[in-house]
């Protein structure tokens, strides 16, 4: 459930599978989205803070407000997030979803659509 198999492509036999979890996949989306400036994936007050002290203790609010389903090769990501007031709402998640297509597929290697909500931060 929620498990890729990914063969190696190089020019050996491959020696095992690899499975990437949803969990995964689902953190680097989360990421991956709170690297454009304007976004926001967690609520309240203490964002900020509970945000630092996440990423050094490997935790996240980003996997609480995304949600993913890994297949074979491919990777559905729904996320919610929030936007700066005065940011340009078409900008910003055009480059939310660029970004999170360009981390997953490269760090992940899977191919990735991506659908966005907009909720309050």
């Amino acid at each position: 459930m929620g498990k890729k198999r990914k063969r190696h492509e190089g020019g050996r036999k491959p020696s095992g599978d690899v499975r990437i979890e949803d969990a995964v996949v689902s953190k680097l989306a989360g990421l991956a989205a709170g690297e454009v400036e304007g976004v926001h994936m967690g609520a309240g007050a203490s964002r900020a803070v509970g945000g630092i002290l996440e990423g050094v203790a490997g935790g996240g609010s980003q996997t609480r407000r995304v949600s993913v389903e890994v297949g074979e090769k491919e990777a559905a990501v729904d996320l919610t997030l929030a936007v700066d007031y005065g940011k340009s709402v078409p900008r910003i998640t055009e480059s939310v979803r660029r970004n999170i297509i360009d981390r997953v597929e490269n760090l992940a290697g899977l191919r990735v659509g991506v659908s966005l909500t907009l909720g309050a931060a």
